[in-house]
């Protein structure tokens, strides 16, 4: 639940999704649900030349179970929100 609620507030920034068969798609975080599963908009592959066939691709729908890692913006990374949420949930509460 942690990281659901992190994304959830980062709905409307650009991120980067880099999937566990190395394509990365950068786009707008349009929607994210408890499973981690990622909806984007305004998409755009990372490299280009190796993945041409996405090219046309302007909006995706991405499965958190294919997710390797998710680059946030740098502004939108708050590390103090972050620990205490850390803190809390090795706590268990």
């Amino acid at each position: 639940q942690l990281f659901f609620s992190y994304f959830k507030d980062l709905v409307g920034r650009e991120v980067t999704v880099e999937l566990k068969n190395d394509l990365a798609i950068r786009g707008t975080l349009h929607s994210v649900d408890q499973y981690l599963n990622i909806k984007l908009e305004n998409t755009r592959v990372v490299d280009q030349d190796k993945y041409p066939h996405m090219l046309s691709v302007r909006n995706c729908f991405i499965r958190g179970s294919v997710v390797r890692y998710v680059q946030l913006p740098p502004d939108g990374v708050d590390i103090e929100l972050l620990h205490d949420a850390t803190r809390r949930e090795a706590r268990g509460g």
